[in-house]
């Protein structure tokens, strides 16, 4: 047929790539193969099309060949009209327009606009080795090829002319085509039984009038309702109809849908398989309705992977003579439901528009109600709310109809009507328009607003959980505690350039992680389908989530700006798009930098309620004058800490110095009431001498000396009813939650909620020599003065004794009491303190000679009394020991190339009076948070300021491999402070100010040894100043354990027992993390075991160590929110600070069943390992701190576990037996090696490994005799990656006289036969890949036959298609060959290719999916009975990285020479 249209084309398209490709591609193999360059460094440019146009039906396909896992997303294809040969290449595919369309993971995109979603098979989730295959069908129809299955229609409409396009993105770097021809005609059958078979009609047909073939209309069937019409079996009660009750419970008949499971009495219907099937859920009742009976059900379960939901309405048809339709939409006669929005009438719509709600917007929890009235009208209710006459002549008899369709699961009849609590849900619950009905609102189109256009509103077209109210104003999750997800919203029309759209956060709930994201989209919410949150989204869409920026799903930003999920209720979010395409972020007006460019024009502002965040509203009233306030410096480091103090004194002037941290971390609030106050450190808050506190009418004023530009918000100040002396000082003075009143921004906050908005001022919008003033009047009310003016009543009901309280938050860095503050003498006040107003020299003292030693000799400098210092150098990390509060100031650290033999013989004669001074060498410092070389400014509000350092704090300086000088507090990194600083430095001090005396507590342990890990601006690595315990040990092996408790500080729902030796978490399945008491030392083993499994929860534990104090922990729901100084093991990953740093490490912690030995070493090279049952899994992380402390999360089904006194799995004797040993003792004992060897029963993953059990159920459709297996269950091994992984096996073994190699066959599960030991112990180990047709005949003989043939066995009762049977090629040979040999291999990944062991599809039992089955034999061989030669098929990559492609086939032709040893099964 396509010769006659193109009689000058060849029949066979070319499957060939074209050479025109992105930039990245490499092409190879005749242009068949396309491998994108640096996969691990660029994602994107992979993109490759077909050579030639593609021809109607033909498929082109390809496989894929290799995949890694660095990033997200991977495969997408499709097709063009773009001509290669003059196609200017975009990034990706989905860049393509002028008449693309591309299926991406489960979406279809046209010219980068999605048009469908949750299409065919996920993309994403296809694995090497698949194939995908794209086809325009002679109809100009756009079809998905996965593996051989058609996906059905994507798109259509498609031009004749079009070339196929393959994306190498992401995860996928390489691509082979494999055919490009017509599909069999099979598989074309196939899909057009599959299609019709899930056909459903509109429902809403575009003409509403009824069919003449029908003849309905209104009531049309009325004439027989006591009757049944033909072909129906409808029945009056009283006519004999057997079945019809007359029971007064009205519940649900006993004969429903093929899906629907009863309970509760036949009261609550459940459609099964909800996620698989979305139709045959009809259930009706078990006798007619009466009149004016209220038949009422609420909803009990929804999923959301369905468009269209539940339908209710009333039939004339008997339940029990009913042969029940998929959906009752399909039943032609004596039927009328509700479906939407609208009423069907026999199938056919009749109302389109019937009520104000839409069916398919309700939630879980909301009731539906019908009643049919006396005089024959059918009324539905919506929550209680009657929506009026839905047909006005309904049949007399009828029976209640409920069909269980699409995204609706689970319904319960109600026979208890509270009218009161479903009026209260339906206010709750505000509904949006349904886009596809486009039913407009009267109020609009009558009066329409003439501001509308131009006003950002948002769209009614809004997530399932979300709620617009307000004309538009504001958006709400009504049900936050119930739901995080669904409550995406967008702005009413797009953003023109330079356009602000901004939003208040109103309200948040507590129970969630994360909270508000927001962004920018160029899809059109009328016609988008909203997922479940926008990050979701895989096309044309920009999202600040958290404190990074995703782009289409994809994280293109970590350390952004502010995090999102620390922002409270009246924060502000916002965002604009440029006139350059560059897009910005705003949060509470403070500009966050540019976060993407190149954003198209015509975007829509998007919203999305996640997590804590429950309402938001426009805001109208921002200036541009907010958003004009530019962001200087670097973007905010997570580890900056608040600055010094609030201050008045008559000795020498405070210093400030450094900036304040990030939002809600270590910002102590100082009540200003003590009037000579300092911001000491963040982990040793500073308690106040109680003074007076406010007496009415009197007025505390204070001046904003210093503010950085930096950071959002700014000072807060309130009162508090709690005593200085009693405060125990949190984060911010708004997370107290008692007792105090703070005014933040404009709201006024009591005990952390906000009371109101909007009051009188705005702190945040303050500058330097502002002055704010509070006062308590005698009625308790508390009033706020700016620059001497009142600004009214911020709150009222004050206790008669409060305490001024200033938080010095954000922007503001220092402020000073005026003298408005009541009676104060002048020449106290701080009005003219500058920043570093010291001394030069203290009177009566030599510079320089106020220290007693250097550091070059001693482990302790001390100043006697000045507040001058000498320098010292040549040291690590000191520990401060004596403070002097008379003076300001602290000590300076950084590092020097002058060299202690440099200095004179008297060492003190040769330095400068202070460390700025010193620059007779290049010298680098830290003074304060200012960073100096030479005395030189270079670099300000650095990390840490030294200011506010105490006694006991520790400081260390440390020269990393990449020349940079890292400054460490307290063990944490603070970043790199300077950069170029040469090898040969030493490190110096500078005892200044307060600092007297300081001690040495490690001058080795921050050392850099030659890391692989540059370090980095927000590293949380730890480098504690202890002194080492012990020098490194050459041994490997752990030490013994000592005995190592748990903290009484814990997760909420733990409860510690026996001693703090057991910890088991008592409720719900987080809330679980513990930590041990004692620190980890190196190369100390700490184990415990898992105690008890819950298995009504999925996941299980994770473990790992932080390297920070545990006892002030304020510990989160997970041990993933852990975000400072964690490592953790979760699943098969490590996670460093919440990021995933490592994949496929050891086994998945959520396959360890009960008794399970898990334990934690770190070595001398600061590594962690992992111990399972006593082995080591090799290291897990890097660089871990001393000292760190071991952390359990009982977190899902494990509940409880027990430390100390675990028994090391294989010990002898009292000591650990390690695998090495294993392998050295059993390498060539026969059958006694680690392939024949289990694990204790204790710990036999057998009891939780599904994969294993997925195998047995296949092999029990096998029908195999049992006497062919061996009885004792232990000797069969599951080889899936968590179990081999658990037991710790070896990828290679060795076995038989001469020693030969063998792999374990990973991905099989072998099930073991019957065997003589004796026999076959000093033979070789093979395996043998064979079809499941002959199984039986080679079990039955005991032995591989060479030169035989079998058919495969019909398997077709468990497959939903395909042929009866089929002959296969010659059972373990290549195709075309006739050689009586047996061909075995050393490894199954010979051995199991598809060529000698075919694929079989079935069915399982259990979950009712389609699976693919191969099936081989372990064999032993006897040495001599075979030759080694190559491989056969022609591959030309190695097929195993232990065996040459020309030793890797094993020939035999004896017969005797083989015994079986076990059956291997793998299923996909």
């Amino acid at each position: 047929h396509r010769s006659v249209v193109n009689p000058g084309r060849p029949l066979k398209m070319a499957a060939e790539l074209h050479p025109r490709s992105g930039k990245l591609v490499g092409l190879s193999n005749s242009n068949r193969t396309a491998r994108r360059n640096q996969p691990v460094q660029e994602f994107n440019h992979g993109l490759v099309l077909s050579k030639e146009p593609l021809r109607d039906r033909d498929v082109f396909t390809v496989r894929i060949d290799k995949k890694v896992n660095s990033w997200s997303g991977s495969i997408e294809i499709g097709v063009t009209a773009l001509d290669p040969a003059s196609l200017d290449f975009p990034s990706s595919a989905t860049g393509l327009k002028g008449g693309s369309w591309i299926v991406s993971g489960c979406s279809v995109l046209r010219d980068g606009r999605s048009v469908l979603e949750e299409y065919g098979r996920d993309l994403d989730q296809l694995a090497e080795g698949d194939r995908v295959g794209i086809q325009r069908t002679s109809h100009g129809e756009l079809h998905l090829w996965v593996n051989g299955q058609d996906c059905g229609a994507a798109a259509s409409g498609l031009p004749p002319r079009l070339w196929a396009v393959v994306d190498l993105y992401g995860k996928c770097t390489q691509v082979t085509v494999v055919s490009c021809e017509p599909p069999p005609p099979s598989a074309e059958r196939e899909r057009e039984t599959i299609d019709c078979s899930n056909s459903r009609p509109d429902k809403f047909p575009n003409n509403l009038d009824g069919d003449s073939g029908t003849g309905t209309n209104g009531g049309g069937d009325r004439g027989n309702s006591s009757s049944s019409p033909a072909g129906s079996d409808g029945a009056a009660p009283g006519s004999g109809s057997v079945g019809v009750t007359t029971n007064d419970a009205l519940l649900f008949h006993e004969k429903c849908g093929t899906l629907i499971k009863l309970s509760n009495n036949n009261k609550t219907a459940e459609r099964r398989r909800p996620l698989d099937e979305f139709n045959n859920g009809v259930v009706m009742t078990n006798r007619p309705l009466r009149h004016n009976e209220m038949f009422e059900i609420r909803i009990d379960k929804l999923v959301d992977k369905w468009s269209g939901s539940i339908e209710i309405g009333v039939t004339t048809h008997n339940p029990n003579n009913l042969d029940y339709p998929a959906t009752m939409t399909n039943l032609r006669s004596g039927t009328i439901m509700m479906s939407g929005c609208g009423i069907l009438t026999n199938g056919k719509g009749t109302r389109r528009e019937y009520c104000e709600f839409s069916l398919d917007e309700l939630q879980e929890g909301d009731h539906i109600g019908l009643m049919r009235k006396a005089s024959g009208a059918l009324h539905f209710y919506i929550n209680g709310i009657d929506q009026g006459v839905a047909a006005a002549q309904t049949p007399s008899v009828v029976y209640g109809v409920v069909d269980l369709y699409g995204m609706a699961v689970k319904v319960t009849i109600v026979h208890n009507h509270n009218h009161s609590d479903r009026l209260r849900r339906n206010n709750a619950i505000m509904r949006a328009l349904s886009p596809d009905v486009g039913r407009p609102r009267p109020a609009l189109a009558l009066t329409p607003d003439p501001e509308a256009p131009d006003r950002l509103l948002f769209h009614p077209n809004c997530g399932q959980k979300a709620a617009i109210i307000c004309d538009g104003r504001t958006a709400l999750r009504p049900h936050a505690t119930d739901d995080f997800n669904h409550g995406v919203v967008l702005s009413s029309r797009p953003l023109r350039s330079n356009e602000v759209f901004q939003v208040r956060i109103d309200k948040m709930v507590d129970k969630w992680a994360g909270s508000i994201e927001i962004g920018v989209t160029t899809h059109n919410p009328a016609y988008l389908q909203l997922p479940s949150t926008m990050t979701n989204l895989r096309s044309g869409t920009w999202m600040m989530t958290g404190n990074g920026v995703m782009h289409n799903g994809t994280t293109i930003l970590d350390e952004y700006g502010h995090n999102l999920d620390r922002l409270k209720a009246g924060d502000t979010v916002g965002v604009v798009r440029k006139e350059d395409g560059s897009l910005h972020f705003f949060v509470n007006g403070v500009a966050q930098g540019p976060a993407a460019w190149n954003v198209p024009p015509s975007v829509y502002a998007v919203v999305d309620l996640y997590g804590q965040a429950a309402q938001a509203t426009i805001m109208d009233d921002m200036g541009e004058h907010q958003w004009a306030r530019p962001v200087t410096g670097a973007l905010p480091s997570r580890k900056a800490s608040p600055p010094v103090s609030v201050c008045r004194s008559s000795g020498p002037p405070p210093s400030t110095g450094g900036q304040l941290g990030r939002p809600h971390r270590h910002r102590p609030a100082v009540p200003p009431a003590a009037r000579h106050q300092r911001r000491h450190h963040q982990r040793g808050p500073h308690r106040a001498a109680p003074e007076l506190s406010l007496r009415e009418g009197e007025l505390f004023e204070i001046v904003i000396q210093k503010m950085v530009d930096r950071w959002s918000g700014s000072i807060e100040a309130g009162v508090t009813a709690i005593r200085p002396e009693e405060l125990e000082f949190p984060n911010t003075m708004t997370d107290i939650d008692y007792d105090t009143w703070m005014l933040s921004g404009t709201a006024i906050m009591q005990d952390g909620n906000t009371m109101r908005n909007n009051y009188g001022c705005d702190l945040d919008s303050l500058t330097t020599g502002s002055r704010i003033g509070m006062m308590r009047t005698a009625n308790g009310d508390l009033h706020y003065y700016i620059n001497g003016v009142d600004q009214g009543v911020a709150c009222s009901g004050l206790p008669a004794e409060v305490f001024a309280v200033i938080d010095l938050y954000g922007q503001c860095v220092q402020v000073a009491i005026t003298s408005s503050s009541g009676p104060l003498d002048n020449s106290l006040c701080t009005s003219n303190v500058t920043e570093k107003s010291f001394p030069i020299h203290s009177p009566g003292a030599p510079a320089g000679s106020s220290a007693s030693v250097t550091w070059c000799c001693s482990a302790r400098a001390a100043r006697p009394s000045e507040w001058a210092a000498t320098l010292t150098a040549s040291c690590s990390a000191v520990r401060i020991d004596e403070v002097d509060e008379q003076w300001c100031g602290s000590l300076h650290m950084g590092l020097t190339t002058l060299a202690p033999l440099e200095l004179p013989s008297c060492p003190l004669s040769g330095l400068s009076p202070s460390l700025p001074q010193l620059r007779t060498k290049v010298t680098w410092l830290l003074c304060g948070s200012e960073v100096r070389r030479n005395g030189v400014l270079q670099r300000q509000n650095y990390g840490y300021s030294l200011e506010r350092l105490t006694v006991g704090n520790r400081v260390g300086v440390k020269r990393c491999n990449d020349d940079t000088m890292h400054i460490f507090v307290d063990g944490e990194d603070m970043g790199p402070a300077a950069t170029a600083v040469p090898k040969n430095v030493y490190a110096v001090l500078d005892l200044y100010g307060r600092i007297t005396a300081v001690s040495i507590v490690s001058s080795s342990l921050m050392e850099d040894s030659e890391s692989i890990k540059a370090p980095s601006l927000t590293s949380e690595s730890c480098s504690e100043g202890e002194e080492d315990s012990s020098p490194a040990e050459s041994e490997t092996c752990p030490l013994a354990p000592t005995v190592m408790m748990f903290l009484e500080n814990h997760g909420k729902n733990i409860q510690l027992s026996n001693q703090n030796l057991t910890a088991a978490r008592v409720s719900s399945y987080n809330q679980g993390l513990l930590v041990t008491a004692q620190p980890l030392a190196r190369q100390q083993l700490f184990q415990f075991q898992i105690d008890r499994l819950n298995p009504s929860w999925t996941s299980s534990l994770s473990l790992g160590v932080i390297g920070h104090s545990p006892d002030r922990l304020n510990f989160p729901s997970t041990a993933c929110c852990l975000k400072r100084s964690a490592w953790l093991l979760q699943r098969d990953s490590v996670f460093h600070n919440s990021l995933k740093i490592c994949e496929n490490y050891g086994p998945n912690l959520d396959t360890c069943p009960e008794g399970t030995a898990l334990g934690l070493l770190v070595d001398t090279n600061s590594c962690l390992h992992l111990y399972v049952n006593g082995m080591d899994q090799g290291v897990a992380a890097q660089d871990i701190p001393s000292p760190c402390y071991p952390l359990i999360d009982l977190y899902g089904q494990c509940e409880q576990v027990l430390t100390n006194n675990v028994p090391a799995v294989g010990a002898e004797g009292g000591q650990t037996r390690f695998q090495a040993d294993m392998e050295k003792a059993d390498m060539v004992d026969g059958i006694k090696e680690s392939v024949c060897r289990t694990p204790p029963p204790e710990v036999n993953p057998n009891k939780t490994c599904e994969y294993q059990a997925l195998c047995s159920r296949f092999k029990d459709l096998l029908t195999l005799p049992d006497g062919y297996f061996n009885e004792d269950a232990k000797y069969n091994l599951c080889y899936c990656e968590s179990c081999h992984k658990l037991r710790g096996d070896e990828a290679y073994y060795k076995r038989g006289e001469p020693p030969r190699d063998y792999a374990l066959p990973f991905g099989w599960c072998r099930f073991a036969l019957r065997w003589e030991a004796a026999k076959t112990l000093k033979w070789h180990i093979a395996y043998h890949g064979t079809s499941v047709g002959a199984l039986r005949r080679t079990l039955d003989h005991g032995q591989l036959l060479p030169g035989t043939k079998s058919s495969l066995v019909s398997l077709s009762h468990l497959k939903a298609e395909g042929p009866n049977g089929y002959t296969e090629p010659e059972e373990n040979s290549a195709p075309g060959r006739e050689v009586p040999r047996v061909r075995l291999s050393p490894t199954m990944r010979y051995s199991g290719m598809e060529t000698f062991a075919p694929k079989v599809q079935f069915q399982d039992p259990r979950s009712h999916r389609c699976h693919q089955a191969q099936v081989g034999f372990q064999v032993c061989v006897r040495p001599g009975s075979y030759k080694v030669g190559p491989q056969t098929l022609g591959q030309s990559e190695p097929l195993d990285p232990r065996f040459s492609n020309s030793e890797i086939e094993w020939i035999t032709k004896e017969q005797g020479g083989t015994f079986l040893y076990g059956l291997l099964i793998r299923v996909e």
